[in-house]
């Protein structure tokens, strides 16, 4: 047994790691679809003595029935007991092997295949279900039943190679259990494999393709009769649906799933049901209505370990709200139900997880640790890699929190070896990251640095995987996988850093840039490709402030030179404060001597140390990856102490260099023009666009949508009818780092983000010529939200557009057409060699030098995103 933490512990709270809660467990085990056998000829329920049953599961004589193993070892398996199934299916199968072949040992096999995944057994499983899928070939024909079992040895095949990163040969597999269960007249095992194929067309980063296939089978299971199969397959299909961020959708079909059960009478059919749709309300921040549902789940369970979860569900959820007195009620009922489970993987997680939340508390924590112990040795009897895994990170998390350094490191790892064994990335990412934390604290640099490198390139590995859970589910973004990333900068970025060092920063500074915009779409559906700066433009340096929590880094990035780096000592709050300040001078009303001050103060921590060096390298033009609230402000509006930035050099934004898009020719430009100058759903009107729109056609030609004609029909029917190598949107819209507030309006609705690349589908396709340049001359970023450039990106990375021009705030109507006006007129000038920013520049200059728009508030809103050529 391990040593119990002493007494006194700190009573911060202690963050929930990589730890899912009950829900998740259940939520993966249902996308994935493992088929668990149904023995076709059960046997009677066992009786003692007296002629009460029982659960007795010994031999009935000396030579035992591989039947009866097998069906022995399915109840074992339906229970999560994976060890005990897996012995009792050995020893059946090792029966069988002594007689001839038949379905029911090819069948043996595949449910043992399950069973040594479950255990982390990768090489066993893969023997398995070859043996299992040779034995079924000898078999010709085969019966209808022994269909049944190859559909089934096929969907294991599927879910071992998708385990072990064949995503193509799932997707493969997958299709011919399908087809094979299909021929076997298996609706739900057809349905089970069709939702692995959706999985696995998200880790091919084919998510259009899942959203369709999940749709077609919602449509496919109305046509089914109403069964409690109809209503699982119905609950399996809108957990798939929620997976991939379709929680409308979802949320429909669980309502679906649950009026069936209801209808049908079976409570622990709606009590599973109920669990999920909590899910969805706990997802969207709706709490009291996540607390009801899993309320009336606990109600209506008719199993201890359902009834469990939904207690489980609570108890977190009141822990995350901070409602202490509302835990320590529940905790006493939930430990005691908790101690009822028979051993089992999700009891496991029940109690691992519960610990997790009880620790937040502040309370008790030795006994926490001596809970998280038991549990240790639980696993480790169960011969479960996987829990024991999990045990033994937040076991370990609880002793770093007690600063006891040697056991803390030891249990962390523990559970790191344990993980990597077995391959279970999911674990090894937050164990290496805890472990690097361990070290790091010591002050042992080299292993720290060794122990997050792990933890980083898992991540990159799980890339497609993180974005198929629900936030709040398996990683939360901000807690459990964006930390990671800005630790090992940190430790990274020390004051005697070499080159190398530094371009370690810089890569996993642009890998978070990818990892937030693949959180933001809720896909991994961004290419990405090595750039140097001096491969795209000679004249342009790269800056890229990264935020700390001790600290403001930059990393500058100059052509044909070495990565270099500076440091301001501030804190991360201060840095905040800061920014969100500066935006704020920007409005007329705003002092302007202190507008000054703050814009200068920001120059000072970005540009005045790379003065020198930008002036040698004759740089004229600052690409800015900006990190945390410097995404939200005017970087042109920075000043020097004499003159604002935009009057010595041409400026620009990027997501990423990764994300730098190339390929298109300069041709004639022509634009679509499309907005609104009557106001609509509430917002102002916008009399201005017209007097933009008629300067812009002038200058560029194209066509127009105007009020009435900028509907979404008509404009996708324009998109799809020409190429225009310049879309400009006129229109009120909402940039946000929530998918859900991030829109255009249009005359009859909103385009959201979501939906925007299916408007240029034909561009992004090659069907037509891709877009030069995207406008969106009356958008605004949402206030308050310093990610909201997010949703900016989004918009640029979801219609193909090289460039993306667009304001953080809506500007004054007259001055942003004016502005406009300029920017086409410079950027038609005959004159070679004029870019996008230079145009952009020379237009903000024009306003800079009006008396009427002097102000920062008229021109320093327009940023440009993207290629900035």
């Amino acid at each position: 047994m391990h040593k119990p933490i002493t007494p006194y512990l700190k009573s911060r709270q202690i963050r929930q790691f990589l730890l899912l809660p009950i829900l998740t467990i259940l939520t993966i085990l249902t996308v994935i679809t493992i088929i668990p056998p149904h023995p076709a000829t059960p046997h009677p329920p066992r009786t003692n003595d007296q002629g009460q049953m029982t659960n007795d599961l010994s031999p009935i004589s000396q030579t035992p029935d591989p039947t009866e193993l097998v069906q022995r070892g399915t109840r074992h398996y339906q229970q999560g007991q994976f060890l005990e199934a897996t012995q009792l299916w050995e020893e059946a199968s090792a029966i069988y092997g002594d007689r001839p072949i038949s379905l029911t040992q090819a069948q043996t096999l595949t449910y043992l295949a399950l069973a040594y995944h479950k255990l982390g057994r990768r090489p066993q499983a893969a023997t398995a279900i070859a043996q299992s899928l040779e034995l079924l070939q000898q078999v010709d024909p085969l019966p209808s039943t022994g269909l049944a079992i190859l559909a089934q040895a096929l969907n294991t095949r599927g879910i071992l190679e998708l385990a072990s990163g064949q995503h193509q040969a799932a997707l493969d597999t997958w299709k011919q259990a399908a087809t094979t269960y299909d021929r076997a007249g298996d609706d739900i095992g057809k349905l089970g494999s069709l939702i692995n194929q959706a999985q696995a067309l998200q880790a091919l980063g084919q998510y259009r393709r899942a959203r369709t296939l999940l749709e077609q089978w919602i449509v496919e299971l109305d046509r089914q009769p109403d069964t409690l199969l109809k209503a699982a397959g119905l609950r399996s299909l809108g957990v798939a649906l929620q997976t991939i961020g379709d929680l409308e959708q979802s949320q429909a079909v669980l309502e679906q799933s649950w009026a069936l059960s209801d209808r049908l009478q079976s409570p622990g059919d709606t009590s599973a049901t109920l669990l999920n749709i909590g899910n969805i309300a706990r997802y969207l921040h709706r709490d009291d209505i996540a607390i009801a549902y899993y309320q009336q789940a606990e109600q209506l369970a008719t199993d201890p370990l359902t009834r469990s979860q939904a207690q489980l569900n609570q108890f977190s959820l009141f822990v995350t709200q901070g409602d202490w007195d509302a835990a320590r009620r529940l905790r006493p009922q939930l430990q005691s139900h908790l101690a009822t489970l028979p051993p089992s993987q999700a009891a496991i997680y029940a109690r691992v997880n519960f610990a997790a939340s009880w620790s937040k508390i502040g309370e008790d924590l030795p006994e926490i640790a001596q809970e998280l112990a038991e549990t240790v040795a639980i696993a480790k009897d169960l011969q479960d890699g996987r829990s024991q895994a999990y045990a033994l990170t937040q076991l370990g998390q609880l002793y770093r929190q007690a600063e006891q350094w040697q056991e803390a490191e030891t249990l962390t790892e523990q559970a790191l070896q344990i993980a990597q064994s077995i391959q279970a990335d999911e674990i090894i990412a937050p164990a290496a990251w805890q472990l690097g934390q361990i070290f790091s604290q010591q002050q042992q640099l080299q292993p720290a640095l060794t122990a997050y490198n792990i933890a980083f390139e898992t991540l990159q590995s799980l890339r497609r995987d993180l974005v198929a859970i629900s936030p709040d589910l398996q990683f939360d973004f901000k807690e459990s996988v964006e930390p990671v990333y800005r630790e090992l900068v940190s430790l990274l970025l020390q004051p005697d850093a070499t080159p190398r060092e530094i371009e370690r920063a810089r890569q996993v500074m642009e890998a978070l840039q990818i990892a937030e915009l693949d959180n933001f779409f809720r896909e991994a559906c961004l290419d990405v490709q090595p750039v140097q700066l001096e491969q795209i433009d000679t004249q342009a340096a790269a800056f890229y402030p990264i935020v700390l929590p001790d600290r403001l880094e930059v990393i500058l990035s100059l052509p044909d030179q070495p990565l270099r780096h500076y440091s301001t000592a501030l804190s991360n709050s201060r840095i905040e404060a800061t920014l969100e300040e500066l935006r704020s001078a920007m409005h007329p009303g705003y002092s302007s001597p202190e507008r000054l001050r703050l814009s200068a103060q920001v120059y000072d921590w970005l540009i005045r140390p790379a003065e020198a060096d930008l002036a040698k390298s004759e740089i004229t033009t600052l690409v800015f990856i900006p990190d945390g609230g410097f995404a939200a402000i005017p970087l042109a509006a920075l000043y020097d102490g004499s003159r604002y930035l935009i009057e010595t050099y041409n400026t620009a934004l990027s997501p990423g260099l990764q994300l730098f898009p190339q390929g298109l020719t300069q041709e004639k430009l022509t634009a679509l023009t499309a907005g609104l100058t009557e106001g609509r759903q509430g917002f102002s009107p916008l009399p201005g666009v017209a007097q933009e729109f008629q300067q812009i056609t002038q200058k560029v030609g194209g066509d127009t949508l105007l009020d009435r004609q900028f509907t979404r029909a008509q404009f996708e029917a324009q998109l799809n009818r020409n190429s225009y190598p310049i879309i400009h949107l006129a229109t009120h819209g909402q940039f946000s780092s929530n998918p859900e507030e991030t829109f255009l309006l249009t005359w009859d609705g909103r385009i959201f983000i979501k939906d925007f690349d299916k408007l240029f589908n034909k561009q992004r396709l090659g069907i037509l010529k891709p877009i030069e340049l995207l406008v969106m001359s009356a958008c605004q970023t949402a206030t308050g939200d310093k990610r909201a450039t997010l949703g900016l990106a989004g918009f640029a990375l979801r219609s193909g557009a090289r460039s993306t021009l667009a304001s953080l705030w809506s500007v004054h109507d007259q001055s942003t057409a004016d502005l406009m006006s300029e920017f086409y007129r410079q950027l038609t000038r005959s004159e070679a060699g004029m870019t996008k920013t230079e145009a952009l520049r020379q237009a903000q200059l024009a306003l800079l030098n009006d008396p009427l728009h002097k102000h920062p508030y008229y021109w320093s809103a327009f940023i440009l995103v993207g290629n900035w050529l």
